[in-house]
């Protein structure tokens, strides 16, 4: 799942070096904490947080396809 979302966030950004995800695992829940630079943040999240829902919908798919659920929190 991190490395999904990595590609995703590195094509979207202009600061792909920048982008760091932390991935907490607690019960049956996988927790990925995303951080990009904070001129790149409006691009991830975009305009009324379409691009952020995208990559979550695409992260639940791949989730229910393994059975476990799976979060995102741009930072």
């Amino acid at each position: 799942m991190k490395e999904l979302v990595m590609h995703i966030v590195k094509a979207l950004v202009d600061n792909p070096d920048e982008v760091t995800i932390e991935e907490t695992i607690e019960k049956d829940e996988i927790i990925l904490k995303l951080k990009v630079s904070q001129d790149d943040v409006g691009k991830v999240i975009g305009k009324q947080g379409r691009i952020a829902k995208a990559i979550r919908t695409v992260l639940k798919s791949a989730g229910n396809k393994e059975n476990v659920k799976v979060s995102l929190e741009i930072l």
